[in-house]
């Protein structure tokens, strides 16, 4: 499969530019697996990379302008090293290799100018981290075409900030880290505090399959404001810097007195922070019947109390438990719309797939994308 795309870029970096690229870069999707709403709050996550990227072939420059063609939007938009600026409408797609240039010059490096293919299979609006793709591919292009040494981690670092302060977007570090550093055929358990990773073995007869209710999720922006501010003021009535300091001990102790709400948002951070390290032991026990049970309550928990599910999502994660060969469902991402995360043994993939596509259209009207993957490594130079 990357052998095909990398010679697609190749010819498609030829047709536009007139010459063969020196390299092409691939950088991951991702879906999380399990640790929801527990970025924030300096707690756990498990995502892994998914078998969609975000694609730039490259060649260096003799001047410090940065030319990029957009395969999927058909647009050029170029751009000098010496005075980068955000920019609106038909070109947005560019802020965010803008965004990594300008970061990358802030902390010191320097770099130099490229012709850039780019192109990518990540569905936007899904949220698959389409945005984090491009950027750490656009910073890996950037370090290679510039014979600079950066670690993956800093790659990561970087395009989170380029999305932060460049872009505009408050992201967390997740999708960056897990873009930049997967691992094949792992997962990545990350405590958000430390920054510490490891990867965690997915076993090989176990398919991802991601599907898309094709929700919109307009509530996201002002829900997620609301349930950070919540989050704080659980952490604050505890006396905890965040929920990631609150044990279970001290919210059984509390929870009475708390008001109902705050209550609930801080019992759904506390307990999925539990499942995500009792996930990483299952998973390398391979207990799959017991990692099914924590998504299970992990959709749960999201339902009832954090309230960020939808009906579809409800929906989507119920029909999934009815097909053959399921190890476990969650709604994924932020909520109110978007995808379900499923476990299906491999065998039963194309059917679970079919079927589960078939059932969401004749409940709902509204035909779903679905996306089988396996856990794939990170950022790659080809």
């Amino acid at each position: 499969m990357n052998a095909h795309v990398v010679d697609k870029m190749r010819s498609a970096f030829q047709r536009h530019f007139g010459s063969t690229p020196s390299f092409v870069v691939r950088a991951p999707g991702r879906v999380n697996l399990i640790g929801e709403h527990t970025d924030y709050n300096q707690g756990f996550v498990m995502p892994l990379a998914i078998n969609r990227a975000a694609w730039v072939a490259a060649r260096a420059r003799d001047d410090r302008t940065v030319v990029l063609q957009s395969e999927n939007f058909s647009k050029r938009d170029e751009f000098s090293l010496d005075r980068i600026e955000r920019v609106q409408g038909a070109e947005v797609w560019s802020n965010y290799v803008r965004g990594v240039a300008y970061i990358l010059q802030d902390v010191g490096h320097s770099l130099r100018g490229m012709d850039a293919l780019v192109w990518g299979d990540v569905p936007m609006g899904a949220g698959l981290s389409s945005s984090a793709a491009l950027e750490v591919a656009s910073a890996n292009a950037f370090a290679a075409i510039s014979d600079l040494q950066i670690s993956p981690l800093d790659l990561a670092l970087m395009s989170q900030r380029a999305e932060i302060e460049f872009v505009g977007v408050n992201v967390g570090i997740m999708d960056q880290m897990i873009s930049a550093l997967g691992q094949e055929g792992h997962a990545l358990l990350i405590d958000c505090r430390t920054l510490d990773y490891q990867a965690v073995p997915i076993p090989d007869d176990i398919a991802i399959i991601i599907a898309d209710t094709m929700k919109g999720r307009g509530l996201v922006d002002s829900k997620y404001n609301e349930r950070r501010r919540e989050c704080e003021e659980g952490a604050r009535l505890f006396g905890a810097v965040s929920l990631r300091d609150v044990t279970p001990e001290m919210f059984e102790q509390k929870q009475s007195g708390l008001p109902e709400a705050i209550m609930r948002r801080c019992r759904h951070v506390i307990t999925e922070n539990g499942r995500v390290l009792a996930c990483v032991e299952a998973l390398k026990g391979r207990n799959l019947s017991a990692v099914g049970e924590l998504l299970r309550q992990s959709h749960i928990s999201l339902r009832d109390d954090y309230d960020v599910s939808c009906k579809e999502l409800d929906m989507m994660v119920d029909l999934a438990f009815e097909q053959r060969g399921i190890v476990g469902a969650r709604m994924t991402g932020a909520g109110f719309g978007g995808c379900t995360v499923n476990l299906v043994e491999k065998e039963h993939a194309e059917v679970f797939a079919r079927q589960l596509t078939d059932a969401y259209l004749n409940q709902t009207g509204v035909l779903p994308s679905i996306y089988v993957s396996t856990a794939e490594a990170g950022t790659q130079i080809f």
